[in-house]
């Protein structure tokens, strides 16, 4: 699954979709890949560094809701559940994410937590 769904993302930078995009963002931060994070978020809301937390294990992503996003769209919503756990503890973060189609690439903008 990795070599098809994220590998080529993680790759290029260039997801199809809005919903690619955020795997493959998923799979970078459980691999500690700034450089992946930084270079598919929007430029006016991307951090001037990012550093990801080493001391989070992310387990899994669990995909709710798709609105948008697909190859003919400029914009999407993917909503998610990621699991994760840190100093032992199993934890959850609910999020609705935003993305922007610039070109061929899809970009993170920002996201909502949704109540926990």
């Amino acid at each position: 699954m990795f070599g098809s769904c994220c590998r080529p993302v993680l790759t290029t930078g260039i997801a199809p979709t809005a919903q690619r995009l955020m795997r493959s963002r998923f799979t970078a931060f459980a691999l500690g890949d700034a450089a992946h994070l930084l270079r598919t978020w929007h430029p006016t809301t991307r951090p001037a560094v990012l550093d990801p937390d080493g001391g989070i294990e992310w387990r899994r992503l669990d995909v709710l809701d798709v609105r948008r996003g697909g190859p003919f769209d400029v914009e999407g919503i993917v909503e998610f559940v990621a699991l994760y756990r840190q100093d032992g503890v199993r934890g959850t973060l609910h999020e609705r994410s935003r993305f922007l189609r610039e070109g061929r690439a899809w970009l993170y903008v920002d996201g909502v937590i949704v109540n926990q």
